[in-house]
């Protein structure tokens, strides 16, 4: 149950009312912004909401319980806070959204509603969609880890351990087709698919995921992406591409040397092994199927 302040409480129990929404969004980089649905910007609890700011509010699916529920907001990018590429590169996924209604003709009279997370944001025709998930939503993600022939490491982390200096290489790119292929020049001392399952870092500092490496002709090679570029590639351009990894032990190594640090289990019996004693035509004495 909330509880509001008396002089908010005094204005909304009066004849006509004078309030709006506002939002509070703190991307994971630590940047926070401000935006509102009123006509003007406001100013309260530290932060100027910004008016005209593309953001307004759609109805709210709410449930009882632990059950996570979800609204979304939408608009226009019609703010420079608000821009398509930063969308478009994940800038504000998983970004905390507190929701505040507001006297806008007194906003020190102000009272948080809730708070959420975007979810999956859609782009079109220049317009925007955000989803606004529930903290319980947190409840529903996997926690801890599961048991897996693969390795659940990221390639290079601390749990790999793996030193990725020898495994990154810089380029220049030659050209880009249909912004989901990437030709390069520079990489020809890394074997074809060495790049299989890496990632790409572009000038801007954004990074795309690499599906295949191929070499071609004239020492180019080739890097296929999972996903088009969402930003222009000029010739010419520096980019830093490193080695991807199939979490397979005889990847980790073959390739790394680094099955003392493998985070996988290999051993493991798949599900057709731990069926494969149940037919008609094995001997079962008591023995073990395999010697």
């Amino acid at each position: 149950m909330k509880t509001l302040p008396p002089d908010l409480v005094a204005h909304l129990a009066g004849e006509a009312t004078t309030t709006c929404h506002c939002w509070r969004v703190t991307r994971r980089n630590g940047q926070v912004l401000g935006f509102t649905e009123h006509d003007s910007d406001l100013t309260f609890a530290g932060t100027t909401f910004l008016a005209a700011s593309g953001f307004s509010a759609s109805e709210a699916d709410s449930a009882a319980g632990l059950s996570a529920s979800a609204d979304e907001v939408s608009g226009g990018f019609s703010s420079d806070a608000i821009r398509e590429d930063d969308l478009a590169a994940g800038g504000f996924d998983g970004a905390r959204v507190e929701l505040f209604l507001v006297n806008w003709a007194a906003p020190e009279q102000h009272v948080l509603l809730n708070v959420r997370e975007i979810g999956e944001v859609v782009r079109a025709g220049g317009q925007f969609r955000a989803e606004l998930r529930s903290l319980a939503h947190r409840l529903g993600q996997p926690q801890g880890r599961l048991y897996n022939r693969r390795c659940d490491a990221s390639l290079g982390d601390e749990r790999c351990r793996v030193a990725m200096e020898a495994w990154r290489g810089v380029g220049l790119v030659t050209g880009v087709q249909g912004k989901s292929t990437v030709r390069l020049s520079g990489l020809s001392g890394f074997a074809a698919g060495i790049f299989d399952r890496g990632t790409l870092r572009l000038p801007d500092g954004t990074t795309a995921e690499i599906d295949t490496h191929h070499h071609l002709s004239g020492g180019i090679a080739e890097l296929a992406l999972w996903l088009p570029l969402e930003v222009s590639l000029a010739v010419g351009a520096a980019v830093t591409v490193a080695a991807g990894c199939d979490k397979t032990f005889v990847t980790c190594r073959t390739r790394f040397d680094n099955h003392l640090n493998f985070r996988g289990f290999p051993h493991v019996p798949g599900s057709d092994f731990a069926y494969s004693y149940a037919d008609g035509e094995r001997l079962h004495d008591g023995g073990p199927i395999f010697e």
